[in-house]
């Protein structure tokens, strides 16, 4: 990995304290923790293998003159030392991954941020605020199929009904897996959020935008809230041979016209909008029986909650149109409900700015996907930067990033970063 990194990378993009190489050097340090021999890595939640990564960059965080501190929820701090320290202003991401997963979802979040600091130090620049680097843990909910689980805990969003109810494939509850973790329930419920006043996460796209327009950075114009519609259409079962096409009330052909006019819908509202039906069961799933019941969800998301929320209501009342004019029976149940965080305009154009002077094209880009900075942005402000991501592959062993396009991210956060301090 670090031969390939290197290859293709210009060495007049180490500048300013920023060091290519040493970025490099670290993601092929982490890529070998948890490294599978199928391919890519996995680096679960809570296990040996987050705790040995977090460990490692822990142990650059001192070297680079950070204090280090790791709270019961796991989630690390690494602070940088301002000239007011009773506030800071925070960077970073996670280092847990999916299953057979990437080498940069995540990693570089942390690591930029990481590089900011050591820049900084570099230059004997002393920011205005104290700077903290963070490492959230079990940001993809591979533990508890539960996301962004150290943020939530930071931000105090995991009540104690959710917590009693959580348990992972090997059927251990939070409890036992803090213990083994070196933590502990009681101490976990007692997590607090820290002083900031600010959060940015830089982070892959995991997707081709920026690819497309031949992009390295791109400025996040919001992170979409997810809204779920557990939908079922409920007709009656029949012989495939005996009933006539005029006389039958098939679930399965009410749920096919459903998912193909939703489609269009999206479109109404914003444009960045999304509706997505990933899951679809079909009852009794008989060759030669009409289909009764069809059980489907809906994702449905935007960086907007107004339009979202317009959008989920369109395809609610969709699907009960639907099965009305068809003479069969619809329940409809919103089943999750994330609440989006648009960015504030003033950030935008900060990056903007940053961008313009460095000569590079600026692209806003919705996140579609979840992201630490979507709680925390909950209650405090927030901001994020996209790196391309080749192919718009993520979450899989194929997951890469040019060092080029990293390096440039960082260049962007530092000076971004350095605007914050100032105000």
């Amino acid at each position: 990995m670090l031969e390939e990194l290197l290859s293709s990378y210009d060495k007049n993009l180490s500048k300013h304290g920023i060091d290519g190489e040493r970025l490099a050097s670290r993601l092929e340090e982490i890529s070998k923790i948890g490294r599978l021999e199928s391919g890519g890595v996995y680096r679960q939640g809570f296990s040996k293998e987050e705790k040995d990564a977090k460990a490692l960059v822990s142990k650059w965080m001192t070297e680079a003159g950070l204090t280090v501190e790791t709270d019961a929820a796991g989630n690390v701090f690494g602070r940088l030392i301002g000239q007011d320290d009773s506030q800071s202003i925070a960077s970073g991401s996670h280092l847990d991954t999916v299953p057979a997963g990437g080498n940069f979802d995540g990693v570089l979040g942390v690591l930029a941020a990481l590089e900011v600091a050591e820049a900084w130090q570099a230059n004997n620049y002393k920011p205005q605020k104290s700077f903290e680097v963070v490492i959230f843990t079990d940001e993809e909910g591979a533990r508890f199929s539960s996301g962004v689980f150290g943020s939530r805990a930071f931000m105090g969003y995991l009540d104690d009904d959710l917590l009693a109810s959580l348990e992972d494939d090997k059927g251990q509850n939070l409890s036992e897996v803090l213990k083994n973790y070196g933590s502990s329930l009681e101490a976990f419920k007692k997590v607090s959020r820290r002083d900031w006043t600010f959060f940015v996460e830089s982070h892959i796209e995991q997707g081709k935008r920026l690819e497309k327009q031949n992009l390295p950075v791109g400025i996040v114009s919001g992170i979409a809230g997810q809204s779920w519609l557990e939908i079922e259409f409920t007709g009656l079962a029949g012989h495939a041979g005996n009933t006539p096409m005029n006389d039958r009330q098939d679930a399965l052909v009410a749920a096919g016209q459903f998912v193909s006019d939703i489609e269009a819908f999206p479109s109404e509202f914003s444009e960045t909008a999304v509706a997505t039906v990933g899951k679809f069961e079909v009852l009794p799933n008989g060759a030669n029986v009409i289909p009764e019941t069809v059980k489907l969800i809906v994702d449905i998301r935007d960086i907007f909650e107004e339009s979202r929320d317009q959008l989920l209501n369109k395809i609610h009342k969709h699907a009960e149109t639907i099965a009305s004019d068809r003479g069969i029976s619809c329940s409809v149940k919103r089943t999750s409900s994330v609440k989006p965080i648009p960015i504030e305009e003033s950030y935008k154009k900060e990056l903007k700015s940053i961008l313009d002077d460095m000569g590079i094209d600026s692209l806003e880009v919705p996140s579609g996907a979840g992201h630490d900075s979507m709680n925390i942005g909950l209650e405090i402000p927030v901001a994020m930067i996209f790196t391309r991501s080749k192919d718009g592959i993520s979450h899989n062993p194929k997951e890469w990033t040019d060092l080029n396009d990293i390096v440039l991210t960082t260049q962007v956060l530092k000076q971004f970063l350095e605007v914050q301090m100032e105000k």
